[in-house]
């Protein structure tokens, strides 16, 4: 194959709307590959993406050409034979300057090539037109082919003079040059209507190759049209490789998107039974709770009692403390009179012995 892929890397593929010429249309529902192509053949690269079997983008790099990035994941460039604006959103930073730095790349070798191909042009078109100069002025005109009126009469000059200047030296009779003008008068007015066939000719031939090379153009219509469906075909025979890859990666990542569901149900699973459990933990707390209040009520209501009992307790505790006040000074009183008694019944025994 003549084109071949070079570079290729993954974005989200985007065009102007053609109606509005401000707003992004996607053309693509998710990431899809864009490649760098190189043709041999024709010495020229092509940014080109599928979306299936669909081309997306089919964009001829030329000299003229600016990618410009937008943002720090997005970047476009406007293609003025498909008279649009492609943007392209890559998955990071990293992905948006390689690809700038291709398009350069190939932006230059493109510029490089058109001006190699312009050389050998004008190298190939300068003896060409030489040579094609020296042919286009015999056949273009009727007296080229049967010659010239001043040609043609040439000969009738050259011949007449002979017999016309032999009178004098071999004196030839005045008749026979009179019949040899008339012979060449008829022969001079056979080329003149030679002449105006050739021109009505000439004429015609000249409607005929208007007409060729209209044909001749629709043909080249057609051989282009013919040859961009070819190159579609190509590249999509070039990418069915990566096509196949891409599948293949994305059945991995079915498969593992898959795995990773299963392992998410079984989480699910599991959260559902941690909230049924959840669930039994809060009933349980419900009802501890309001045995907690009940326990409470009672506990204020024994807070009461015991505060109560408290307040009598240290009554209690304060007559028993007046109780025993007013119990020792009786017991003092009790011992001063004990002593008194005593000292009274000493000083009556005394007096008893005394007497």
């Amino acid at each position: 194959m003549g084109e071949q892929p070079i570079y290729s890397t993954r974005a989200h593929v985007f065009q102007i709307d053609p109606n509005t010429k401000k707003n992004w249309v996607p053309t693509s529902k998710h990431a899809v590959t864009v490649s760098y192509f190189y043709d041999s053949t024709r010495n020229v690269y092509r940014i080109i993406s599928l979306d299936g079997s669909k081309a997306i983008i089919n964009s001829t790099i030329t000299p003229n050409m600016t990618f410009t990035k937008t943002s720090q994941k997005f970047g476009q460039w406007a293609d003025s034979r498909a008279n649009t604006v492609y943007g392209l959103g890559f998955s990071s930073e990293h992905h948006l300057s390689k690809f700038a730095e291709k398009f350069q790349e190939f932006k230059e070798a493109a510029r490089l090539a058109k001006e190699k191909s312009q050389e050998k042009m004008e190298l190939t078109s300068t003896p060409s037109q030489e040579s094609a100069g020296g042919d286009i002025q015999s056949p273009l005109t009727p007296e080229s082919i049967n010659g010239t009126d001043d040609e043609r009469t040439t000969p009738e000059v050259s011949q007449n003079s002979e017999p016309r200047a032999e009178p004098t030296q071999n004196a030839l009779p005045f008749a026979h040059s009179s019949a040899i003008g008339k012979h060449w008068e008829a022969e001079l007015a056979t080329l003149k209507g030679n002449n105006a066939k050739l021109t009505a000719a000439l004429l015609e031939s000249t409607a005929n190759v208007k007409q060729w090379k209209q044909q001749l153009a629709a043909y080249q219509e057609e051989a282009e049209r013919l040859h961009k469906r070819v190159t579609e075909l190509e590249c999509v025979s070039s990418q069915a490789s990566a096509v196949h890859t891409h599948k293949t990666e994305l059945n991995q990542t079915i498969q593992e998107l898959e795995a990773t569901l299963k392992k998410k149900e079984e989480e699910i699973e599991k959260l559902r039974e941690e909230i049924d459990n959840a669930r039994e933990l809060q009933a349980q707390r419900d009802s501890l709770t309001q045995k907690l209040q009940e326990v409470e009520v009672r506990n204020k209501d024994l807070e009461g009692q015991l505060s109560d009992l408290e307040q009598r307790l240290e009554k209690s505790q304060n007559e028993q403390e007046a109780f025993r006040n007013n119990l020792k000074t009786l017991l003092e009183i009790l011992d001063g009179k004990i002593f008194e008694l005593t000292e009274l019944r000493d000083n009556l025994a005394k007096l008893i012995e005394c007497s």
